[in-house]
């Protein structure tokens, strides 16, 4: 006589869903299922955050360097050009406020690819 396919402890699977018996099988067998990626609370389920709170975190951190960098240069400029001349005050502010605004963008790029 032929050797049995299933072990005589576990009936034959029913072949109306092949999906769940493969499982079944595979659990029977004595071999445990595949272990899921390590995820926690904290994160909502995701595997990782690291690298996405650093990029952030670097983009935030380069901008805001570069623009106080930028508004120093261009502070020290402005005072020492409003005072030989006063008129100039009006004229060298915005050029302050476009400095800050590097600032600004890497804020919003930090932003965003900590959303998305």
């Amino acid at each position: 006589a032929a050797a049995p396919i299933w072990p005589t402890a576990m009936p034959p699977p029913i072949q109306e869903n092949p999906t769940a018996n493969a499982a079944a099988i595979y659990f029977h067998a004595g071999v445990p299922p595949a272990a899921a990626p390590a995820a926690s609370w904290a994160n909502n389920g995701e595997t990782d955050a690291a690298p996405n709170t650093s990029a952030a975190a670097l983009a935030v951190g380069f901008s805001c360097i570069g623009g106080g960098i930028a508004v120093g240069q261009i502070g020290a400029a402005a005072m020492g050009a409003m005072s030989e001349n006063p008129e100039l005050s009006g004229k060298a502010l915005p050029f302050a406020g476009l400095a800050e605004g590097i600032c600004l963008w890497g804020f919003l790029v930090g932003l965003l690819i900590l959303i998305l």
